[in-house]
């Protein structure tokens, strides 16, 4: 089961995720909770590489009402940078203060080794030991795995020495395989405004949707395909479902959406990335998630389409000559349906 929930009040819609969605099947009030966002670094989530502070609150929200006592948040930040500075200037100390979760810098944790899938990994031991870990990602891209969601953020539960390891060794083969170590037990992502092309941010583009689900596989493949991936393009995510640490998301599995009346016209401040394939796009009252989807498919294309693209509620019952993205532009010579469309169908229309 997946739920994804649209809009900008990013504290009550990712509680409200959570209400929506089958974790309760999964914990228990006795159990000790980890909530692991992605502070790659101190940017502010506005930027598009961290994990927004009101969606850390809005599943504390949660715990706190499901009557779970014993929360912390765990993170180590890249190497070259500090954790405990991501904290404070991604607003993670005035959080922490709020609600009395404290603050755990995982780069000064113990370590515990374990093998699996012919690697000895180092572990921190308060991400392998916590009963209930809940993976609180960014969904954006990556420079050098083209997507950063739940699996790739549990290197941040790992030493900076280890990280700079799996680099030597290919990257994706440890990342699923620290995914069969470390159990993530819930997945919230925070997909408000990830970055379009660098992990680091610079390049936020509005999507305002919170994803939800059980298991890391399954979301992320879900993900991957919002921007504008096969599950199969992301190597590590293929192999982790290979050694069975989850399945793909298909259509017979559950998907539930909500406040999909909301979803909010897009604004041009996004990003600069957006703003380079303006010249393609005639857009008219076009929601942020269907907008975003078309970016991301510009983006895997290297901007290179011909013509004018339509999207947006503005050409509904029209039909101008050119290509529509999404069900609102349908009548146009051609056209991608889906509200939205995923942008690794429009990639595939496009071409």
């Amino acid at each position: 089961m997946i739920v994804i929930n649209y809009g900008s009040n990013i504290t009550q819609n990712t509680y409200d995720s959570l209400k929506a969605s089958d974790i309760h099947i999964y914990l228990r009030h006795e159990h000790s909770v980890a909530l692991k966002p992605n502070l790659v670094n101190s940017t502010p989530a506005s930027n598009g590489a961290t994990t927004h502070p009101e969606v850390v609150a809005g599943i504390i929200l949660f715990l706190k009402e499901y009557g779970v006592k014993d929360i912390c948040i765990i993170e180590s930040s890249a190497i070259g940078e500090n954790t405990n500075r991501s904290y404070k200037n991604c607003g993670y100390e005035s959080l922490s203060q709020e609600y009395d979760v404290p603050l755990i810098d995982l780069k000064n944790d113990a370590v515990i080794s374990k093998s699996h899938s012919g690697y000895k990994l180092k572990l921190c031991k308060r991400a392998l030991e916590t009963d209930f870990l809940i993976n609180v990602p960014v969904l954006k891209s990556h420079c050098q795995t083209r997507m950063t969601c739940n699996l790739k953020n549990l290197k941040g539960c790992i030493p900076d020495d280890e990280k700079r390891r799996y680099h030597t060794l290919g990257l994706h083969r440890p990342i699923a395989a620290l995914n069969a170590l470390i159990k993530t037990s819930y997945c919230v992502v925070d997909g408000i405004c990830g970055d379009l092309s660098f992990e680091e941010g610079g390049t936020p583009i509005p999507s305002n949707r919170i994803i939800t689900g059980r298991n890391p596989v399954t979301v992320d493949s879900f993900c991957a395909e919002l921007i504008g991936y096969h599950p199969d393009d992301i190597e590590y995510l293929k192999i982790a479902r290979d050694i069975g640490v989850g399945e793909y998301f298909t259509p017979e599995m559950k998907l539930v959406e909500l406040n999909t009346e909301n979803k909010p016209p897009y604004q041009t401040q996004g990003g600069r990335l957006a703003e380079r394939f303006e010249r393609n796009i005639n857009a008219d009252s076009a929601c942020s998630v269907c907008y975003s989807s078309l970016i991301y498919a510009l983006y895997r294309l290297g901007g290179n389409v011909d013509g004018k693209l339509y999207i947006g509620q503005g050409y509904q019952g029209k039909s101008p000559d050119g290509f529509g993205i999404g069900n609102c532009a349908g009548g146009c010579t051609k056209y991608v349906p889906g509200c939205p469309p995923k942008a690794a169908d429009i990639i595939k229309h496009l071409r």
